[in-house]
């Protein structure tokens, strides 16, 4: 009978001749018993391999490509409604969710058997062969060995070979895992999951598709993306003590109190985005970026270098691209996390900007409040000293401080280049001009690397002496 499918009467009768093995001390009987099945392998079914616990999700993309449907594992996590803040792929509820709003019927998921029960097994394996035989893979749950400490894993089932009794899959773990095998009698004994003392669970997702619905394109980091990040993110953090919030584009961090960790993301983060973005920015950052608050100076130092390696030379936080991260004190307050965010979005959208825009929108937003759907920059701490400056005559021309490249700017500063750029970009917010200014320095900055030519032109002047004047009596009428 080797190679050839046996009739419905003579498989109930292998049935019976089951029922007295235990699959569990061995199922080596069961298997010669269900070896007669006939030879089937579904052939041109390219292999993916999985992304971090994305096996399931994986798998489907496999038989996916091969109806010739660009659905990637990514598409498949991203309708199964997993939060992206548990660090983990698709369990079968969710993975079976997702698959049905593709359009596979995935058949009776899970199907509970008495423990212990051969042909309980058995005819489990003679449905999932039929649907082989009919062209239909399935997707199964197993264990990945016979020992205790086997964690359970998603593989593609795609045909049986009854000369050597192994079963044929697609192995998403492994980057050369396709059309590998395995002795029946191991699937046998790792298929079943064993949640209870009783009742065994075996399951199955079956591929059977009618009509495939791709998912609708998306633009940015989508939830899969932000899962990823943070399974990798939960390496690096702590233990205890921290929670995570999900606050695209960025991801949320800190030691205080959950309560308190979400209201600074819902009421600083995501206030200061959408503002930010409504003015200036279309773009997210081209990274995930984390946004670490530590809930004072102790815990900041600690976990800048238990985390990051850095020691922090400055009290307020900072902002790191080697890490895609801002790293705040929180004490402080927030007006240095809103200057950080500033940072990214800017380097996302016009990466040519120079560090005196940069750095003035940045610190502009560092004392801020809302105006409509605006933020609005308020006079701070640094107009003292530029208010000094300028009665000593020690202020650069604006000119000098345009033209100053990264290293001038921040490196040979006079004591004034933050303050000067700040109060030029409230000067511009004020007179309503600073949002204009910005995309039009943009759209310009070829012709116009600096924005002098830009800022005369927004400014409407003939002669930037003149408005320095003006520029400086109208500082020195500012109060903090």
């Amino acid at each position: 009978m080797t190679g050839m499918r046996v009739t419905r009467t003579s498989r109930h009768f292998l049935f019976a001749l089951l029922g007295s093995i235990l699959i569990a001390c061995g199922g080596s009987q069961a298997a010669d018993n269900v070896a007669a099945y006939a030879s089937v392998k579904i052939t041109g079914v390219p292999h993916v391999q999985q992304k971090p616990d994305f096996c399931g999700e994986a798998c489907a993309e496999m038989w996916l490509r091969k109806l010739g449907h660009k659905i990637t594992q990514n598409d498949v996590f991203n309708l199964s409604g997993v939060d992206p803040l548990s660090a983990r792929g698709c369990h079968t509820t969710e993975l079976a969710k997702a698959l049905k709003a593709i359009g596979f019927d995935v058949g009776n998921v899970w199907c509970k058997i008495p423990a212990k029960s051969d042909a309980a097994i058995a005819k489990q394996w003679e449905q999932l062969h039929a649907d082989l035989v009919k062209g239909i893979p399935s997707i199964i749950c197993m264990r990945t060995s016979r020992t205790r400490d086997a964690t359970e894993h998603f593989r593609l089932v795609l045909g049986y070979h009854p000369d050597t009794r192994e079963i044929i899959y697609h192995e998403p773990a492994a980057a050369n895992g396709s059309y590998r095998r395995m002795k029946l009698v191991d699937l046998l004994a790792c298929w079943p999951l064993k949640y209870s003392a009783g009742t065994w669970t075996i399951i199955r997702l079956r591929l059977k598709s009618a009509k495939i619905t791709r998912p609708k394109p998306s633009t940015g980091f989508t939830n899969a993306d932000y899962v990823q990040h943070m399974m990798e993110l939960k390496k690096r953090m702590p233990a205890k003590g921290f929670t995570a919030v999900l606050q695209k584009p960025f991801v949320v961090l800190g030691d205080e109190s959950p309560a308190m960790v979400r209201r600074r993301a819902a009421q600083t983060v995501k206030w200061a985005t959408d503002r930010l973005k409504t003015m200036y920015f279309k773009k997210d950052p081209d990274a995930i970026i984390d946004i670490w608050l530590f809930k004072d100076d102790a815990s900041y130092r600690k976990h800048a270098w238990s985390i990051f390696r850095d020691k922090p030379d400055t009290p307020f936080g900072y902002s790191s691209s080697v890490h895609n991260a801002l790293i705040m004190n929180i004490a402080t307050g927030g007006g240095t996390l809103v200057h950080e965010i500033v940072h990214p979005l800017m380097a996302a959208n016009f990466p040519e900007c120079p560090s005196w825009l940069n750095e003035g929108m940045g610190s502009l937003y560092e004392q801020s409040s809302g105006r409509g759907k605006q933020i609005i920059g308020l006079t701070n701490w640094r107009l003292a000293g530029l208010q000094r400056a300028i009665k000593k005559g020690q202020v650069p021309s604006f000119k000098t401080l345009l033209s100053t490249s990264e290293h001038e700017f921040y490196s040979e500063d006079p004591g004034t280049n933050y303050a000067q750029a700040r109060y030029l970009c409230y000067y511009l917010q004020e007179k309503g001009l600073l949002t204009k200014f910005y995309h039009e320095f943009h759209a310009n900055q070829k012709d116009d690397p600096t924005g002098y030519k830009t800022l005369m032109q927004v400014l409407r002047l003939r002669n930037m002496d003149a408005f320095r004047t003006k520029w400086e009596k109208y500082v020195l009428a500012l109060r903090f």
